[in-house]
């Protein structure tokens, strides 16, 4: 979230904005900032209930980035190929899975823990962490890639749904390899070549245990053997493979992973392992080098899901799912973009980097009509396309395509991209800032543009226009989420202890992009005004009218705070009207016409003679002690402000 919002405030050019997010890991050099980009295909929802197959749900996560991407960029419904060529536009079905094949090599894997994730050090471990870098380096230069990479991502590693042929043991919760003592397991298929250590991070609740891995078979010689202490909490520990036996072995092998305690009781596992990895170990092979490397695996800095590209030892094939079934795998395809549109840029790679580059190519013009068209229905309710979703033969013709056509050109070439310069000709244009009122019915969609936008705001921009002219907004930027106002027991997840607690100070008035969002129960206000749930991406919103927003706007705390808080800034004028007056004027930002303020100081008479003789009611609306009759009936003016139509629409 943070990266998004510095990058739209400093108006980071969309092309590079789109190729960061999409494939920033695989930039030269990549930094910080690079990595966390990535995080948006992240998003998509991983399922750790005990007995789920996480390549099923792995392949979920991929498909969802495929229908995300080609909808958020080329506004094209490319998820009906997923089981057959499309029935209307030209996309054939194996091209699916051609552009899967982009995404099918990241190291995420549908585990509990949600691998790969940034690590963020604080400063004095990022400084030590450099130091290692530049120590290997100064070794040997070509690990200087692969130790930054682990010790930012702690990729690659392996994870126990590797493992097969468990004997008296199992993969327990579907998150640790857990064997009891003399069971082992077998882990396929493991290239041996340049590898000098076994890592892995492990939890052990008794002593005494220990494990050996032979090579092949169970009784086969012993490639590494350890002893693994009791552990408090999970542990990531190093141990040196057997130097002899590698010199005779070479390439791919079949290893057996066996575990021993004798001093514990026969159904309990030695320990549990999370993540295994042999690697080359380069900081390993100094021991103060390697305390300090392992010092910074075993700390706990803030992570935030990332992506990260497969090696050529991890590399995944990619199949075309015949009918779309992932367990009927077709003929395999390699990374490629459907023939009907324009081919990938020469020279760029055939993996997420060159992909991205294909996407805002000159070459692929959709992308830059697909954005302008999605700002435009940000600003005037309904796109020049208005199926913005779909610019395929099942959705609408654009009504103005010279326009299209015309900011698309404006917007990749004469801005080089900027969100910010397209915007700002959009709002500055004399359509845009036509009267909204309908002065006759041949255009009453304003499908021909014949008067300005009208459209209802959305839940967020309701909110923060609420905590805006009331003066409670906070201005702070940045941070994690923050937990506003929310109604009791909303939070009811079965086997969870999470609770909502609401923030304090200004942390409860920040910004709506700053609420925390869960997926099981999302913002209640923020659903009834058509917020999405987020279990998928979706590109357009559908507007409703329901009973329900009105009673949310009239009662939810947010709101009723609110106008309290504009209430409270009216004080210093002179009279009751000159007070309402000053409400709507800060509401509104214009004078207040005759009629509504006669029909507001009316409302202001009929409650002040309730709240006289019920002072009880008055005490719960001043929101304080009081029960000042007056203070509670120009609160129900200052609600009914924020509750008129004209402070809810864009008009």
């Amino acid at each position: 979230r943070d990266w998004v919002i510095k990058s739209l405030n400093a108006d980071k050019p969309f092309d590079q904005f789109t190729i960061e997010q999409l494939a920033g890991d695989l930039l030269p050099n990549p930094t910080r900032e690079n990595y966390i980009a990535t995080a948006f295909h992240r998003n998509t929802m991983n399922n750790d209930e005990g007995g789920t197959d996480d390549e099923e749900f792995r392949v979920a996560s991929l498909i969802d980035r495929v229908n995300t991407t080609f909808q958020v960029w080329q506004s094209t419904t490319i998820g009906c190929v997923q089981c057959h060529s499309h029935p209307y536009d030209p996309f054939r079905h194996e091209d699916y899975y051609k552009i899967m094949a982009f995404f099918n090599n990241t190291r995420d894997e549908d585990i509990e823990g949600d691998y790969p994730k940034f690590r963020e050090y604080p400063e004095a471990d990022q400084k030590k962490a450099e130091e290692i870098i530049r120590w290997c380096k100064a070794q040997n230069p070509a690990t200087e890639k692969d130790v930054r990479l682990f010790l930012n991502t702690l990729e690659p590693k392996l994870h126990p749904h590797r493992c097969d042929e468990y004997i008296n043991g199992s993969l327990m919760s579907n998150i640790w390899i857990g064997i009891r003592n003399g069971g082992s397991c077998r882990v396929p298929d493991i290239d041996l070549s340049e590898k000098n250590y076994l890592m892995f991070n492990y939890w052990a609740n008794q002593e005494g245990g220990r494990f050996e891995i032979t090579l092949d078979r169970r009784d086969g010689p012993v490639l590494v053997k350890g002893v693994l202490p009791k552990t408090n909490g999970h542990q990531v520990v190093y141990f040196p493979l057997n130097k002899s036996l590698l010199a005779e072995v070479a390439g791919t092998r079949n290893l057996y992973w066996k575990f021993y305690n004798p001093g514990i009781s026969a159904d309990q596992p030695v320990c549990g392992v999370e993540w295994f990895v042999f690697q080359d170990g380069q900081p390993l092979k100094n021991p103060e080098v390697a305390g300090s490397y392992m010092a910074l695996l075993n700390s706990a800095p803030l992570t935030t899901p990332v992506m990260v590209e497969n090696n050529d030892e991890y590399h995944r094939k990619t199949f075309v799912f015949e009918r779309g079934n992932r367990l009927v795998q077709g003929a395999e395809v390699t990374p490629g973009v459907p023939a009907a549109l324009n081919g990938i840029p020469a020279g760029a790679p055939a993996n997420r980097l060159g992909f991205a580059r294909w996407l805002v190519a000159k070459e692929n013009p959709l992308t830059a009509r697909t954005i302008v068209n999605r700002l435009w229905e940000q600003l005037f309710g309904q796109g020049i396309v208005r199926t913005i979703e779909d610019f395929g033969t099942q959705g609408e013709a654009p009504s103005h395509p010279e326009l299209l056509d015309y900011l698309a050109v404006r917007f990749s070439k004469d801005y080089q991209w900027s969100m910010k310069k397209i915007l700002r000709e959009l709002v500055m244009s004399e359509t845009y800032r036509r009267d909204s009122k309908i002065m006759n019915d041949q255009d009453p969609s304003n499908k021909w543009l014949s008067r300005g936008p009208r459209i209802r705001l959305t839940a967020e921009q309701l909110r923060d226009q609420a905590l805006t002219v009331s003066g409670l907004l906070s201005h702070k930027m940045y941070g994690p989420s923050v937990m506003p106002y929310q109604p009791d027991r909303v939070w009811q997840s079965v086997y969870s202890s999470e609770r909502w607690e609401t923030s304090s100070g200004e942390d409860k008035n920040r910004r709506a992009v700053y609420t925390f969002m869960k997926r099981t129960s999302p913002y209640p206000s923020a659903v009834m005004f058509d917020a999405s749930s987020r279990e998928v991406c979706v590109v357009q919103r559908v507007r409703t009218n329901t009973p329900l927003q009105a009673l949310v706007t009239l009662n939810d705390p947010v709101f009723v705070e609110a106008a309290g808080a504009l209430s409270a800034k009216s004080e210093n004028e002179s009279s009751t009207v000159k007070q309402i007056a000053g409400m709507y004027k800060r509401a509104m930002f214009r004078d207040i016409s005759p009629e509504k303020l006669e029909a507001l100081v009316n409302l202001y008479g009929k409650a002040y003679q309730t709240y006289q003789s019920d002072p009880e009611a008055a005490q719960k609306i001043s929101g304080c002690q009081s029960a000042d009759p007056r203070r509670a009936a120009k609160n129900v003016v200052a609600l009914a402000i924020l509750n008129l139509d004209e402070f809810l629409m864009k008009e």
